[in-house]
């Protein structure tokens, strides 16, 4: 007899929106990169030969996540149609102290990061005499400062309003209901008021965050801080404010992703043709740091994608992280949910040492999953469902 299948695990607790249209916003104060950082991203994605570009408007788009493996498959089954996975990243203008009042356009542009999931915190960290400075110097750690006290001034406005119409329902209304919201509400004043701590630091229950996600917190949303250097600085990788810089984040979030980029290098790179690019980094002994930036945003959101692969198509199908194998098929097609019988899974890793399929089978690494199988990254994916009439294959794509 076979053994009982374990109990199903449960789901990883996230604090944000569930789904696989999640965005990252680049955010910082006025005139530190960010949207050189944004025109950058986009030029560097505009071929279209090689990866579908939509821009959505002029302050957001989409960019081709790049990963190695889907270039492998790609050339090794050169398809016909090519999908990677993508990240859609926000421009958002920049925000001064007092924004959390109003100031500089300040509602409108804490709303615009309140509508994304995940933050890209640029920081400057280079001298220009060309590029004035808001607050007069370069100065990053204090412009860290600034951001982070908008923010959490922005969540504490919001939480007050919050506590102060649950207590009219709950504690003069008697609304049990809505007891457990009350409470978490007041152990989120705690923590970003009394505490000075974002929100994403505190130690939540699972009936706590799901209470947080009703209410996406500014302060909730993960963070990559991407340190903006001079092309000289970043090649040389020194800068009289690192030190300073590391401190201050590892003070508050120790073991954040920091990234150095230069955004006059990365410029400078973009209009050029590939190989040009290839020999001027060669040069230089030093590399682009884009594709790193778009990766860890990409993860950043809790999303990781399964190939789909054949001669017609090879295609990146992103999920959120723990995503079981009936509902990543149902990212394919809802019959391949309804229906869900199998996930023939192969590891990338598996499929790039042997060889091919056949191989895989033989080395005995051909997985057949039931619908608790927990689809992993970089998975290689073929579902078998039933359409009604009998045992249907789906078509690899």
């Amino acid at each position: 007899m076979p053994t009982k299948k374990k109990e199903e695990e449960k789901s990883p607790l996230f604090l944000g929106r569930f789904g696989t249209s999640l965005k990252c916003g680049i955010v910082g104060i006025p005139n530190v990169g960010k949207s050189t950082f944004f025109n950058v991203l986009t030029k560097n994605n505009v071929p279209a030969e090689n990866f579908p570009f939509c821009t959505i408007d002029p302050s957001e788009a989409r960019v081709a996540v790049p990963d190695e493996r889907f270039n492998f498959l790609c050339e090794f089954h050169k398809p016909a149609s090519k999908v990677p996975a993508f990240l859609q990243v926000v421009d958002i203008a920049g925000l001064v102290k007092g924004a959390h009042e109003g100031q500089g356009l300040g509602n409108a542009f804490l709303s615009n990061i309140g509508a994304c999931d995940a933050i890209f915190h640029v920081v400057r960290a280079f001298e220009d005499s060309d590029v004035t400075h808001i607050e007069g110097d370069v100065n990053p750690v204090r412009d860290m400062e600034t951001i982070h006290d908008e923010l959490r001034k922005k969540d504490e406005q919001y939480i007050a309003n919050q506590i102060g119409s649950l207590e009219k329902t709950v504690v003069r209304g008697g609304d049990k209901l809505r007891k457990l919201e009350y409470d978490t509400m007041l152990k989120i004043r705690k923590c970003i008021v009394d505490d000075k701590q974002d929100v994403r630091f505190g130690n939540w229950s699972a009936a706590e965050v799901d209470v947080l996600n009703k209410h996406l917190l500014l302060t909730s949303k993960p963070v990559i801080y991407l340190l903006n250097l001079s092309e000289k600085d970043y090649i040389r990788k020194k800068n009289k404010w690192l030190v300073k810089i590391k401190q201050w984040i590892d003070a508050r979030e120790a073991g954040a992703t920091i990234i150095p980029f230069s955004g006059a290098l990365e410029s400078i790179l973009v209009d050029m043709p590939e190989d040009e690019a290839k020999r001027y980094l060669a040069d230089k002994n030093t590399t682009s740091a884009l594709s790193k930036i778009i990766s860890n945003g990409y993860k950043a959101l809790h999303l990781q994608y399964f190939f789909t692969c054949g001669p017609d198509e090879v295609r990146a199908w992103t999920v959120m992280q723990g995503t079981k194998a009936p509902q990543a098929a149902g990212k394919i097609h809802t019959d391949f949910e309804n229906g869900f019988i199998m996930a023939e899974v192969m590891k990338f890793d598996d499929f790039k040492e042997h060889g091919t399929e056949v191989a895989v089978k033989a080395a005995g690494k051909y997985r057949q999953q039931g619908r608790n199988y927990v689809v992993e990254d970089g998975d290689i994916i073929f579902f078998k469902f039933n359409a009604g009439a009998g045992l249907t294959a789906s078509k690899k794509k």
